[in-house]
C-alpha cells in the first residue's frame, strides 16, 4: 500500500534554506557538453557527471525525478496497474528461450561472475516478467494483469553524449500487460496511449504519437511519444493537420499526407515514451499458456510500455529553457517558489522568514535563498538558472513600501505586490500543491 508524506529536503520539509542545500553551482558551461539539458542541469547543481552516460542525481535533481515519478505513478494507478520490482541482475536461461541473450549484445552488458557463470544487466524485462506470469497464472479468468516498476536500466550505448537523453545507466518506468484475447490487449493498449498523453501534458510537454518500428524488441509496429526539439536525435514525418506521424526510419509517405492530403513536414524530436504489442510472441517462444473457459489452451498475450524518467527530465529542459536557464513546469519543479533576500538588513530576513513560513503553512514548497555575502545579481542569476516557477524578492526597496517583487519564471515582467497578497496570488497561479507526494513504503 502507498503512503502519503510531505515533500521534505533533506528530511522532507517544504521550506529549504539555500545556505543548507547541497547545490554545487557552476558559473560556466561544462566542457564538452553540447546539449542544453547537460549544460543547465550540471551548471544548476541538479546532476553530476561521473563518466560518459553515467550521472549522479544530486538533491535538486532527485526531487525533480520524484516529481516526475509521482505524475507517472498517478497515471499507472488510473490504469489499475500494480507496482512491483524485478531484479536487474540476469542469468541466461530465460533469455535463451527467446534468443535474445545472443542478439541483444553489445547493447546488453554481459559478463561472468566469480564462478565463471554468465550474468547480465537488464536493459528490459520482458523475459523476466513473462516467466513470472507463465509460472503463476493458470486460467484466462486471471487475466488481464498489468504490472509496472521504476528501475535502473543498463545499456551500453554507442553514443552516450546527450546528457540524460541517452545514458548507459538510467531510470525507467516499464509497464507490462497480459491478456487472454487480442481485443482486450488492444483496448488496454489504447488506454495506455491516452494516459501517456496526459502524463506528458502534466510534465509540460506536448507529445506527438508516432508510428515506428519495433526495433530490437519486436517485428510488430510500435508507437513512440516524441517531443519536437531542435536538439533531438530522431527525425519524424508529420502531417500539418495532426492526422499522421511516422519515424523517418520507416516513413514511406513523401507528400501529401496519406490520410487527409495535408502537407507533410520533417522535424527533429526526442522520444520520451514507447509502446509495444508483442501479442503471442512470448507465448510461442517461452511456452506460456492459460486455460480458456471451455478448457482450450490460450496463449498469454503481452504488451509493454516504457517511459524513461531521466530522459523525460532532460527533455523538459530541452523544450523549456531560455538563455538564462531552466523553465520548469509547476508539477515538475522541485519547489514552487524561490524566495530571495536582496540586501543585508535583518528586517529583510525576518520578513522573508515570515513570508516563507506562511507559504509553507499553505502547502507551498519554498526554496529560500538566505545566503549572505552574495550579490543581488548572483542571486537573481541563480534563480533564473534553477528555474522555479515563481520568484519572490524581498529587498530594501520593496520592504519600505510593504511589498515584494513577484515574477513567474515563464513571464518577462515582475510586479510589486503587497506582501499580504502574495500568498493568495501564488495559490491561485500555482498549478499544483507541492506539499504531498506519494511514495512506496520503505522495504
Amino acid at each position: 500500500m502507498l503512503r502519503t508524506c510531505e515533500l521534505r529536503h533533506p528530511k522532507l520539509t517544504v521550506m529549504v534554506r539555500q545556505s543548507e542545500l547541497f547545490l554545487p553551482l557552476r558559473r560556466e558551461d561544462p566542457r564538452g557538453e553540447e546539449f542544453a539539458n547537460a549544460k543547465l542541469l550540471l551548471r544548476g547543481g541538479y546532476i553530476d557527471k561521473l563518466s560518459s552516460g553515467v550521472f549522479t542525481m544530486l538533491p535538486l535533481g532527485f526531487m525533480v525525478l520524484r516529481r516526475i515519478e509521482q505524475i507517472v505513478r498517478e497515471g499507472m494507478e488510473r490504469l489499475h496497474a500494480q507496482e512491483f520490482s524485478m531484479p536487474a541482475l540476469q542469468t541466461p536461461a530465460i533469455w535463451e528461450e527467446t534468443g535474445r541473450w545472443a542478439t541483444l549484445p553489445p547493447e546488453m552488458f554481459q559478463f561472468s561472475d566469480r564462478s565463471d557463470r554468465p550474468v547480465g544487466l537488464a536493459m528490459t524485462h520482458e523475459e523476466v516478467i513473462f516467466d513470472l506470469v507463465r509460472r503463476t497464472v493458470r486460467s484466462a479468468h486471471e487475466l488481464p494483469i498489468s504490472l509496472y516498476q521504476f528501475q535502473t536500466k543498463f545499456r551500453d550505448e554507442p553514443r552516450p553524449k546527450s546528457g540524460l537523453i541517452r545514458g548507459r545507466e538510467f531510470l525507467m518506468k516499464d509497464l507490462y500487460s497480459f491478456h487472454a484475447s487480442p481485443e482486450d490487449l488492444e483496448t488496454y493498449y489504447r488506454a495506455v496511449m491516452d494516459e501517456y498523453r496526459t502524463i506528458f501534458a502534466q510534465c509540460g510537454l506536448e507529445a506527438i504519437v508516432v508510428e515506428a518500428s519495433g526495433g530490437i524488441f519486436t517485428k510488430n509496429p510500435s508507437h513512440e511519444f516524441q517531443i519536437i526539439a531542435s536538439s533531438g536525435e530522431d527525425r519524424i514525418i508529420l502531417c500539418e493537420r495532426g492526422d499522421f506521424a511516422q519515424n523517418s526510419e520507416i516513413a514511406s509517405a513523401a507528400s501529401p499526407c496519406p490520410k487527409c492530403g495535408g502537407a507533410l513536414r520533417e522535424e527533429r524530436s526526442v522520444e520520451v515514451g514507447n509502446t509495444f504489442r508483442f501479442y503471442d510472441k512470448y507465448a510461442n517462444d517461452m511456452r506460456g499458456y492459460v486455460q480458456g473457459a471451455s478448457g482450450e489452451k490460450l496463449p498469454i498475450l503481452l504488451a509493454s510500455y516504457g517511459i524513461g524518467i531521466g530522459r523525460l527530465m532532460a527533455t523538459i529542459v530541452e523544450a523549456r529553457h531560455d538563455e538564462k536557464g531552466i523553465v520548469w513546469p509547476d508539477r515538475v519543479a522541485p519547489f514552487a517558489v524561490h524566495l530571495l533576500v536582496l540586501g543585508s538588513h535583518e528586517g529583510l530576513f525576518r520578513e522573508a522568514e515570515r513570508l516563507g513560513n506562511a507559504l509553507q503553512d499553505k502547502g507551498i514548497a519554498v526554496l529560500y535563498d538566505d545566503r549572505v555575502n552574495v550579490s543581488a545579481g548572483e542571486k537573481l542569476a541563480t534563480a533564473d538558472l534553477l528555474g522555479m516557477p515563481q520568484r519572490v524578492v524581498v529587498s530594501s526597496k520593496t520592504f519600505a513600501s510593504g511589498k515584494a517583487e513577484l515574477k513567474r519564471r515563464d513571464e518577462s515582467e515582475a510586479r510589486l505586490v503587497a506582501t499580504q497578497e502574495i500568498i493568495e496570488i501564488i495559490l491561485l497561479t500555482t498549478n499544483t500543491n507541492h506539499t504531498n507526494i506519494r511514495i512506496a513504503p520503505s522495504v
